[in-house]
C-alpha cells in the first residue's frame, strides 16, 4: 500500500530468579527481515530467547498494525 512503512525489531530475553523471561535491553531496530534474523541468531548462543517481529505502519493515519513474528527462538516474553 502506498506511503506505508515496514518496521522490524530484534529482543533478546533473559531468565530472572523466577525462571521468567525479562527483557535484556529495549528493542532494537533492524534494517531488513535478514539482517535482524541473523542479529536474533546470535543473540540466542547468549540468551535464554531471542524474537524478530515486524509491524506495517501508515505515517498519513498514524496507525501501526498488529506486531508478526519473523523468528523467534527459545523462552520469550511481552515483547510489543
Amino acid at each position: 500500500m502506498p506511503g506505508t512503512f515496514v518496521s522490524i525489531y530484534v529482543l533478546a530475553f533473559d531468565l530472572d530468579d523466577r525462571d521468567q523471561p525479562v527483557r535484556a535491553f529495549e528493542p532494537r531496530p533492524a534494517a531488513t527481515e535478514k539482517a535482524a534474523i541473523k542479529e536474533a541468531e546470535d543473540l540466542d548462543e547468549r540468551h535464554a530467547g531471542v524474537v524478530v517481529w515486524k509491524r506495517e505502519g501508515d505515517p498519513v493515519v498514524g496507525e501501526e498494525g498488529e506486531p508478526e513474528i519473523v523468528f523467534r527462538s527459545g523462552m520469550i516474553g511481552d515483547f510489543a
